[in-house]
This record gives structure tokens, sequence and C-alpha cells, in this order.
């Protein structure tokens, strides 16, 4: 059995943690959205959960999530290409081990409201374009297909803790990820990364 999501105060601001991608990346989508004429909402970034609304003060929240990412390593997120939902556009980032997991304890801190896009449904991104009209959305895809990023992978180091209110996007507290230890690639698995 299910334990039903909390009440939450629904007029609060909104609240995100979120990894921001490396500047070659960012400056990249920034000019490419300049270009098309489109936005996402804030700068690029990458959500490690729906935002979401709490009772907790800004001091519990950022206790409960220091608590949550404690000895957490930086990890790797790799690109997989452009992906398109009604209205919008979006590099999808591998949905893998280490970012489920970190999707997983950031959901455990709360209370807190829920999308229902949390959980099973979480599906990493960056956001290229929000709210595309559907007499645009074809052209619009058509031209990100020919677009590709300029890294397939980066290395997330550290999480922050974002607070909307009133359509500003503030940042509350950085959380240090400890410097990752080098891996050796995964073979066991039989499967080919996407590439651009």
């Amino acid at each position: 059995m299910t334990t039903p999501p909390p009440v939450v105060d629904v007029t609060g601001p909104l609240h995100s943690v979120v990894a921001w991608p490396p500047a070659v990346l960012d400056t990249w989508m920034r000019r490419l959205q300049r270009d098309l004429n489109v936005a996402g909402f804030g700068t690029p970034h990458l959500n490690l959960r729906a935002p979401f609304q709490t009772p907790l003060s800004s001091s519990e929240l950022v206790s409960g999530l220091r608590s949550a990412l404690r000895d957490l390593p930086a990890f790797e997120v790799r690109l997989r290409g452009w992906k398109r939902l009604p209205g919008v556009i979006f590099l999808e980032c591998e949905p893998d081990g280490p970012l489920l997991h970190l999707h997983d304890l950031v959901l455990g801190v709360g209370p807190s409201s829920r999308a229902p896009y949390d959980g099973a449904d979480y599906r990493p991104h960056l956001t290229l374009a929000l709210g595309v009209l559907p007499w645009a959305a074809d052209m619009l895809w058509q031209d990100v297909q020919t677009r590709q990023p300029p890294v397939s992978t980066f290395t997330v180091e550290a999480l922050s803790l974002t607070r909307e209110s009133r359509g500003e996007v503030q940042e509350l507290h950085t959380f240090p990820l400890r410097p990752a230890v080098e891996a050796r690639p995964d073979r066991s698995s039989g499967s080919e990364a996407t590439t651009f």
C-alpha cells in the first residue's frame, strides 16, 4: 500500500534541486535559444526532481538535503539526444544508476509536493524550448535535428537548491559533491551509447 503524498501549501514558492551544465554547453544552449527565438524556464539546468513546494523552512530544507546528499560523489551525465513532447523540446540525458539514485534521494527529503513525472516517470533533461506552439513545433523540431551540442557528457560536481517566487529564481544553497573516483566503463550491459 502506498502512502498518499502530504498536503502541501500550493501558494508557497517552488523549489528545485538542479545541476548546472558546464559553461560550454550553457553558452551553446543560450545561443541556440536566442537564434531560434525560444526559451526554457530560467537558464539551462538539469532538474534532479520536478519543481516542488514544501512546508519546510529554507534552513530545514537545506539541512535535509545536506543530510541526503552527504558524501555523494561527482557523477557523469551523458546526453542521449533531442526529444520532443507536446510544447517542449529538450536534450534528454541518460537515466543511469547514479542519476536515478540521486533523484530518489532528493525525493526523500520532505514533506513536499510531487509531480506526475517524478519517480518512475522521471526523465532527466535540459530544456531548450518550453511552450512551443503547435504551428511552430514541426519546423523547430526539424531545425534542432541538425544541431549537435559541443559535448556529449559532462561531470556534475555540485548541486544547487533554488527557489522561484514571482518569476524570480534565487539560488539558496550549493551542495558540493565529493570528487569522483576514476571509474572503468561498464561493458556488462551489452548496450551502446547513443552519440550525436
